[in-house]
C-alpha cells in the first residue's frame, strides 16, 4: 500500500492532518522546520541553538549525535564520513563539536507533561480519554510501529551491521554525494582497519551508546500521534511545527540535529512495512529497511522471488524466509509443483498436506465454489488450514470458526 496515494485523513482538534504527516514521504521543509526549532527552543526559555544540522536520514543522524558526544570510534566508515561531512556542512568541527547538553527534557517532555496535566484537569479522566481515543489511538499503534523498526533498523545498521543485511537494514550511500575527502576518511575507522572478530563487551556498548543516542531524539513527524490529542495548542507549537516540516531531530544546547523524512513509505493493510520489489521505507541517502508483510528480509532476498521454484523453496533452510517465498509465490502452485498428494477427500472438498523441514507442515483444502462463474466455468479455491487438520470438512469448517460436526451447509459458495 502506497501511503502517498491512499491517505487515511486523522486531524486533530486544529485542523492537521496528523495521519498525512506521520505518512509524509515529500522532501522537508527545512525552513519550517528549522523554525520550529528555534521557536521550541525559546518556548522552553532557552538560546536558539547556534548551528542547525541536516542529515539525509535517522541513521546518519544518529551517527552525527555520536561524534558530537565523542563516540565514533566503532561507527561504519561509510556513515561516520557522511556524518562528518552533514556536521562540517552546518559549520560543526567533527573533532571538536561542542554540542553542549541534551536539552529533550525541556523542549519536547517539560512541555507535553504540563500540556497533559492541563487538559486533564480541563476534561476529566473521561473526557481526556475520549479526546484521545478520537485523535490519537488512530495512529498510536500504527506510528509505534514503524518507529520501532526505525529504531531496531538504526541500531543494527550503526552496531552490528555485519547482521544489517540478513535484518532488511541497507545503510546506504548517496552517490549523488561528493566522495569524502582525505579528512573525512579519518573519522572512525579505517577500512581494514575493525578488529575481527570485534569483542563481544565492545559490541554491548556500542549499542548502548547507539540506543542512549536515539533515546534522546524527538521523533518529528512519527511524534503525530500524540500531538495530534494536542492539535493548535500554543504551548507545543514548536514542537508541532517541527512535526509538520521534518522527520527525527535532536536538540542540544549549542547544536540541533535534524533527519530529512523518508522519500518512500510501503505498508499492507494491517499496517506492517511490505514491500516485494525494493525497499518498504527508503531515505534520500540510501538507508532502508525492507520487509514483506512486516517481517524483515534481505534486499538480496526480494530480487530472487521472481525466479522462485518449488526447489528452491524447499531447499530454504530459514523458516520464516521460506514462509514468504511460499506466500509470494502462491501456496496452490507450490502444492501442485511439489508432489503433494491428498491425504483425504469428501463432499466438501480435498485436502492436501506437505511436510516443511523445520516448519510445520502446509495443510490446505481444495474446494470449488458450487457457484458457476458468467462463462460456465466453476472456481476452485485453496484456503490454508491449521495443521492438526485431518479432514476436508473439518478443515472447510474451521474457516467458518465451526467443528466438523456442525458445519452443515445447505449451499457452499
Amino acid at each position: 500500500m502506497d501511503e502517498q496515494r491512499t491517505p487515511a485523513p486523522s486531524s486533530g482538534a486544529g485542523g492537521t492532518d496528523w495521519r498525512a504527516v506521520a505518512a509524509a514521504t515529500a522532501g522537508a521543509d527545512r525552513a519550517g522546520a528549522e523554525a520550529g526549532v528555534r521557536l521550541a527552543y525559546r518556548q522552553a526559555g532557552l538560546a536558539e541553538p547556534e548551528r542547525v544540522v541536516w542529515a539525509d536520514s535517522p541513521l546518519v543522524a544518529t551517527a552525527a549525535v555520536l561524534l558530537l558526544t565523542g563516540q565514533r570510534a566503532t561507527l561504519p566508515d561509510v556513515v561516520a564520513a557522511r556524518a562528518a561531512r552533514a556536521l562540517r556542512a552546518a559549520g560543526v568541527d567533527p573533532d571538536a563539536p561542542r554540542p553542549g547538553r541534551s536539552v529533550r527534557e525541556a523542549v519536547r517532555s517539560r512541555p507535553w507533561e504540563a500540556e497533559r496535566r492541563r487538559v486533564l484537569t480541563e476534561l476529566g479522566p473521561r473526557g481526556w480519554a475520549a479526546r484521545w481515543a478520537l485523535t490519537s489511538a488512530p495512529l498510536w499503534e500504527l506510528t509505534r510501529g514503524l518507529t520501532d523498526r526505525v529504531r531496531a533498523g538504526i541500531t543494527t545498521g550503526l552496531a552490528g551491521p555485519d547482521q544489517g543485511r540478513a535484518a532488511g537494514v541497507v545503510i546506504g550511500g548517496n552517490t549523488d554525494a561528493p566522495a569524502p575527502g582525505p579528512d573525512e576518511q579519518q573519522v572512525g575507522q579505517r577500512d581494514g582497519q575493525r578488529s575481527e572478530p570485534q569483542d563481544e563487551q565492545r559490541d554491548a556498548a556500542q549499542e548502548t551508546a547507539v540506543r542512549l543516542a536515539l533515546a534522546s531524539a524527538v521523533l518529528g513527524q512519527h511524534d503525530a500521534a500524540w500531538l495530534a490529542a494536542f492539535d493548535g495548542t500554543e504551548a507545543l507549537a514548536g514542537v508541532s511545527a517541527v512535526a509538520r516540516a521534518a522527520g527525527w531531530w535532536w536538540p542540544y544546547e549549542n547544536v540541533a540535529v535534524i533527519s530529512e523524512r523518508p522519500r518512500e513509505l510501503h505498508r499492507d493493510e494491517a499496517g506492517r512495512l511490505d514491500r516485494g520489489d525494493g525497499p518498504a521505507l527508503a531515505y534520500p541517502d540510501g538507508f532502508a529497511l525492507y520487509a514483506w508483510r512486516g517481517m524483515p528480509v534481505p534486499a538480496d532476498f526480494l530480487a530472487g522471488l521472481g525466479a522462485l521454484d518449488a526447489r528452491r523453496i524447499r531447499t530454504e533452510e530459514n523458516a520464516e524466509l521460506r514462509r514468504v517465498m511460499l506466500e509470494h509465490y502462491g501456496y496452490d502452485r507450490y502444492l501442485s509443483e511439489s508432489g503433494a498428494q491428498p491425504v483425504h477427500r469428501d463432499e466438501t472438498g480435498v485436502l492436501w498436506r506437505i511436510e516443511l523441514e523445520g516448519d510445520e507442515p502446509v495443510v490446505m483444502v481444495e474446494v470449488v465454489n458450487s457457484t458457476p462463474e458468467p462463462d460456465g466455468s466453476s472456481r476452485t479455491y485453496w484456503l490454508r488450514v491449521p495443521p492438526r487438520t485431518r479432514t476436508a470438512r473439518e478443515g472447510v469448517a474451521w474457516t467458518f470458526g465451526l467443528s466438523a460436526e456442525a458445519y452443515e451447509p445447505q449451499r457452499q459458495t
